[in-house]
């Protein structure tokens, strides 16, 4: 049976979109308390199918799918630009398509504007009015309000009017690195987006006997599979190793792994991957927040995953994309010696105008992962690194840094890196790194 959280998300989920919500509504209509409420919409905000604006309240808002994230709803337009809500509340919900400064004359601006557009423009009534009927939303910059003609017209239409203190260009940058930003988490590849679904998974009851694994093993060619009670609850695992020697009408309970590591849809890919090879898991139970069973990952998933992910092309680039694409490979002074370089730009430094520590750690941990690529195939997780030297270094740089593989195995790596600028020595690492064996 659910839980009353799961049961209020249920019941947020099933709205129509464009309700408001409230704590108290919620509680008196599901007999819950208000913190209880409170928490379920809070995490539903977090899943993406909830906005709270200030002013305004809670409302339920379209899931964005994966190919979708890039675009944003006018409730979130508020959020970013810490706008106030002058009139169209119940078009909050609705998803802009582009948006459209307006800073030209009246009739070119409206060639540009259309239905699902925002436009982004001072106080000027008319040009509001117009865009409004031609079924955009607007954003009043510069903290100005509009005539009451116009909010009213904004009701009508359901289209949202919002005013902001800030200027036209800190606005549209606002929204652009709101845009940016979930273009990189796109990039970000979930267990969810892998999984192999409950529908497809192959499970065994707590009741069950040895008999049943060995017909699954017939029938699916498995030999590892995640064990469940009546209400669907990850009890464990059970493994070939397991079965060995054991009579066919043993009870699975009995001989099973208990508490198994599991991993829920939210958990990225890369951790999952760390936590496998790390404890030398071939399989995950994938669970959700009640530990009930939602499907299973396999270390094939995972590796598949991040190699796809590896020949997309960068949508949003992040600091460390910013680092990695200023290293070149230079050719080293020994056989098969390889060297890097890379130019400290502004951004790689702190408030002292010095290379920051986390850019060194950037810098480092690529020409480990660079290197060990060279001799072993796949992908590979930094467990340790300990940096033991570090000099400061000034923006416009050249580094010039050389990696140095100390030892390597099937399941680890050892890497040595020294740093030098102008032929000193700036910096000394050493890391190991997890080998994600494909095989």
């Amino acid at each position: 049976m659910a839980t009353k959280h799961e049961q209020i998300l249920q019941y947020i989920d099933e709205l129509p979109v464009g309700e408001k919500i409230s704590v108290r509504q919620i509680a008196k209509a599901l007999n819950v308390s208000e913190g209880t409420a409170y928490r379920a919409i809070k995490e539903a905000e977090n899943k993406g199918y909830v906005s709270t604006i200030e002013r305004v309240g809670t409302i339920r808002i379209e899931r964005k799918k994966k190919e979708n994230i890039e675009k944003l709803t006018y409730a979130e337009v508020v959020n970013i630009v810490e706008g106030q809500v002058l009139g169209g509340k119940t078009g909050l919900h609705k998803t802009l398509n582009k948006f459209v400064i307006g800073a030209m004359k009246l009739e070119a601006m409206m060639r540009y504007t259309g239905p699902d557009n925002l436009l982004i423009v001072g106080n000027r009534t008319q040009a509001q009015e117009l865009a409004l009927k031609a079924g955009a939303a607007v954003l009043i910059t510069g903290g100005f309000d509009t005539d009451d003609a116009i909010k009213k017209l904004a009701d009508s239409l359901e289209m949202p009017i919002i005013s902001t203190s800030y200027d036209t260009f800190t606005v549209a940058t606002m929204i652009n690195r709101a845009i940016y930003d979930q273009l990189i988490k796109k990039e970000i590849i979930l267990v969810e987006d892998i999984l192999t679904p409950l529908s497809e998974t192959f499970y065994l009851k707590t009741s069950d006997k040895v008999s049943k694994w060995h017909d699954l093993n017939h029938e699916t060619t498995h030999s590892r599979y995640p064990v469940v009670d009546q209400n669907m609850k990850i009890q464990g695992m059970v493994t070939a190793k397991d079965i060995m020697g054991q009579e066919a009408d043993i009870i699975i309970d009995r001989i099973m792994t208990k508490l198994p590591m599991t991993v829920s849809g939210k958990t990225s890919v890369a951790s999952t991957a760390h936590m496998m090879v790390w404890e030398g898991i071939e399989v995950l139970p994938v669970v959700d927040e009640a530990n009930r069973l939602e499907g299973i990952i396999s270390r094939q998933d995972v590796l598949k995953a991040l190699q796809m992910n590896q020949r997309q092309p960068q949508v949003g680039e992040t600091l460390d994309d910013i680092v990695t694409n200023q290293m070149v490979l230079m050719r080293g002074r020994a056989k098969g010696e390889e060297v890097y370089t890379c130019e400290v730009t502004p951004q790689m430094t702190n408030h002292l105008g010095t290379i920051s520590y986390g850019v060194f750690t950037t810098i480092v941990s690529e020409a480990a992962n660079r290197i060990l690529r060279s001799y072993k195939k796949g992908d590979l997780v930094v467990e340790n690194m300990t940096i033991y030297f570090l000099k400061p270094v000034q923006m416009e740089s050249v580094l010039e840094i050389y990696p140095k593989v100390l030892d390597v195995g099937r399941k680890f790596g050892k890497v040595d890196v020294e740093v030098f600028n102008d032929g000193i020595l700036v910096g000394k690492a050493m890391m190991m790194c997890q080998l994600l064996d494909r095989n």
